[in-house]
């Protein structure tokens, strides 16, 4: 898999993630970030991630339409 830039710099989040803890790869090759991630990264990014503890997710749905 392709370096795709995510763990540099200086970011303490990023450094020392576990695979099947942290993150994962998708079905496409994606790394997909877990709930324990997020929830030790302390804040939601806005990005509608898959795994969001905050709700964010949730607050994008749609009310359904009568």
């Amino acid at each position: 898999m392709p370096d795709d830039g995510l763990i540099s710099g200086d970011n303490p989040f990023k450094k020392d993630l576990v695979e099947g803890i942290d993150f994962y790869y998708n079905e496409d090759g994606y790394k997909v970030f877990t709930e324990a991630y997020h929830l030790k990264r302390g804040y939601c990014c806005q990005n509608n991630c898959k795994h969001c503890p905050y709700g964010f997710r949730d607050k994008l749905k749609k009310p359904k339409q009568e």
